[in-house]
């Protein structure tokens, strides 16, 4: 019985018509499929996709020949290719569920955990980690993450550089989105693999909701500390 497997292929290719039809066209030559795909990224005439490519067997002697076909293609370059780690989610419902859980959860520290877990996951970091500022601590933390006097100067180090010379400044393969009423951050990073616009704004906003989740129970908690204050 033939088993087929699944890759994630990311690409760089011009922003035209016809251009992603020609890459799946050399898709199928080698017997693959193409089973979901996502903008990462656009700007200046390129685009960046992920695709979820089914090919007929895992012989890396095919993956090497799809890459070459790949290049055929006038203006497509790999940027990488990996065996599919898990079966192919919707991103929107994925993102849905895990607003969900996170809004979900019943205690702050709960959900600094939860945050850490998921955005790992939705964008497929090697390690996360929840840092305090204030305290220079770990909070939380996924993968082998650097230590929290890394986490604390590497943030310290990010907002300094965008208060000069703008927002997307500091390694591509890291970013940190900011949990201000839990005075945290989230860093998530993944070693020579750059984060895209959408991973990007993916983590900010799963930050936002925890941020604003945290706050709330801090809120709860103290009512239920303090019934006589009135809060």
């Amino acid at each position: 019985m033939v088993v087929s497997c699944s890759y994630v292929l990311r690409v760089w290719m011009p922003d035209r018509p016809g251009a992603l039809g020609a890459l799946a066209s050399r898709i199928g030559a080698v017997g693959g499929d193409v089973a979901g795909i996502d903008i990462l990224e656009r700007g200046a005439g390129r685009v960046i996709d992920e695709l979820l490519i089914e090919l007929p067997s895992d012989d890396p002697e095919l993956v090497e020949l799809l890459v070459s076909e790949i290049h055929q293609v006038d203006g497509v370059d790999v940027e990488s290719i990996r065996p599919a780690t898990e079966a192919l989610r919707d991103a929107r419902l994925d993102a849905l569920e895990t607003a969900a859980m996170l809004v979900g959860a019943r205690s702050a520290e709960e959900a600094v955990i939860e945050l850490c877990s998921h955005a790992v996951r939705t964008v497929g970091a090697l390690w996360g980690a929840v840092v305090d500022l204030e305290a220079g601590a770990l909070v939380a933390a996924e993968g082998e993450a650097p230590g929290a006097a890394w986490l604390c100067a590497f943030v310290a180090g990010s907002q300094s550089s965008a208060r000069m010379v703008g927002s997307d400044t500091g390694p591509a393969d890291v970013l940190w989105a900011p949990l201000p009423a839990a005075g945290h951050a989230l860093v998530l990073g993944r070693q020579g693999k750059a984060f895209r616009a959408r991973e990007r704004r993916q983590v900010a906003a799963l930050a936002r909701i925890v941020d604003a989740r945290f706050r709330d129970l801090k809120v709860i908690a103290c009512r239920t500390a303090h019934p006589s204050m009135g809060w």
